[in-house]
């Protein structure tokens, strides 16, 4: 199957999940950088082989054939990113960029192997649960966004959804790792801002960054 082909389904399946996340062709050709056209033909090709269910202005819904395809190309992403952070301690925004394209050359033999060395993780780096090799996740996600966080309650951050240098990096300088401990201060809902605590440092973030960050509330 072709890299275009991975990736195609692997966007279906990753921005169905995302907070406000939408699966129109027309959203899948931004997210993949591509013409809505190619992202309207390639709908209906993986529609022909039973992979997505297309429907003329309606999101894309892959089959079971087709998530069954993404959670192993899935899979393989997330461990290469497991695995590089830890051999090598790169950033989450480069551990994905490698992943990226390792993750088409990997067989399920190798990815196996690299489950095993690294004892099984539950979770990449960036905080997302890995697929086992027959597709199932076996952790229950019951974070929310920080954009829905109450004011006055603790939470520690458990995922960081993003692909972008500059937000990593911003995460980074300012102790937003997944774990941390966060206090919501208060929540600006006319101008969609948070305003939180962490460690010793109080900070103002838009929605641009809190509906990408998971949080979990602390007991």
């Amino acid at each position: 199957m072709s890299v275009a082909t991975e990736n195609f389904i692997k966007a279906i399946y990753n921005l169905g999940r995302k907070h406000e996340g939408d699966t129109k062709p027309g959203s899948i050709a931004s997210f993949l950088n591509i013409s809505n056209a190619a992202a309207t033909d390639m709908a209906k090709n993986l529609s022909k082989k039973n992979l997505v269910n297309y429907e003329k202005y309606k999101e894309l819904k892959l089959t079971k054939e087709g998530e069954l395809l993404a959670l192993r190309i899935v899979r393989k992403h997330r461990l290469w990113e497991a695995l590089l952070f830890k051999l090598f301690n790169m950033s989450l925004h480069e551990i994905h960029i490698e992943a990226e394209l390792l993750e088409h050359q990997t067989s399920d033999f190798l990815a196996q192997k690299m489950d095993e060395y690294l004892g099984f993780p539950k979770y990449d780096p960036h905080g997302d649960p890995i697929p086992d090799v027959n597709g199932i996740i076996h952790t229950e996600d019951h974070s929310i966004v920080l954009l829905n966080a109450e004011e006055g309650k603790k939470y520690q951050i458990s995922r960081l959804v993003s692909v972008d240098k500059d937000f990593f990096d911003f995460c980074a300088e300012n102790g937003l790792n997944n774990g941390a401990e966060i206090e919501v201060v208060k929540q600006y809902e006319k101008n969609k801002m948070t305003q939180i605590k962490v460690a010793e440092n109080i900070l103002l973030l838009n929605n641009d960054f809190t509906k990408i960050i998971y949080v979990n509330e602390k007991n």
